[in-house]
């Protein structure tokens, strides 16, 4: 199911034996635009401290609810490995966090999620394993540049082959696959009263230092897209004339296929 990243902002989190807290960001990878972790808040009981969540560790949504159900007790991630709230994580930090909770680390087979499409494919032993436990402070060198967070890309200014089109105004994520299909991009300082929706196909790079993301399209093709508005529901059918009108691979057709294979 797709669903925009400020909606799930606010999510209580619901562990083995209790609340966790709430989702208050997220972390992704902008070279496979796939969510790494929700950020969340858990200054209820766990005062000064991020606490990251990675989606193997997630179960049901439910929507009505606003909760998501996590496979964790309090006591694993209260006793989880350290990270300075001011920093980036970097893969030092990570290569702590996957061992302690037994996760196979994503970036180790040809996959999204090591050898498998889904999260909730991969079996992983849902208790403390053993991690090596401390402070993950790390260098400046040791941080990933493509692992970002949402709030920071958030107002990004958005800039297509031939010029400014407007800025990122929300994501769409898949919650199966926890991958970023969709930007919307809010054009209110270029076409007024319309939001768009940019595949991640599409676009080339982001800049940290210029706070911009780069597109592979030009203003013309964005300007003559199908408009979106926030009251619409992404059905497949839109989706389908969306990729049509940017010439683009159904996503889901590839996902099929490669669920088939394996």
């Amino acid at each position: 199911m797709l669903r925009l990243a400020k909606d799930l902002n606010g999510f209580t989190l619901e562990g083995r034996d209790g609340e966790i807290g709430r989702v208050k960001e997220f972390y992704f990878d902008d070279r496979s635009w796939t969510i790494r972790y929700l950020i969340a808040d858990t200054s209820n009981w766990l005062s000064d401290r991020r606490v990251l969540i990675s989606p193997y560790a997630l179960g049901k949504i439910l929507t009505e609810e606003k909760l998501i159900r996590v496979h964790l007790t309090k006591s694993q991630i209260e006793n989880s490995p350290a990270i300075d709230t001011d920093k980036p994580v970097s893969r030092q930090y990570e290569l702590m966090y996957y061992p302690y909770y037994g996760f196979p680390s994503y970036w180790g087979g040809a996959s999204l999620w090591g050898n498998a499409a889904y999260p909730h494919m991969v079996e992983v032993p849902l208790g403390l394993a053993g991690g090596v436990l401390g402070e993950a402070t790390g260098h400046e060198g040791d941080v990933d540049p493509h692992l970002r967070s949402t709030k920071d890309v958030d107002g990004h200014s958005i800039h297509a082959l031939d010029g400014e089109v407007g800025h990122v105004d929300d994501f769409v994520v898949d919650d199966e696959s926890w991958t970023i299909q969709y930007v919307i991009v809010g054009t209110r300082n270029w076409w007024p009263g319309k939001k768009v929706l940019i595949a991640t196909r599409s676009i080339d790079r982001i800049s940290w230092e210029e706070s911009k993301m780069y597109l592979r399209l030009k203003r013309e093709t964005i300007q003559n897209s199908p408009e979106y508005s926030e009251n619409l529901l992404i059905s497949r059918d839109y989706e389908a004339k969306l990729h049509r009108h940017y010439n683009l691979e159904e996503y889901w057709q590839e996902e099929l296929a490669n669920t088939r294979t394996r």
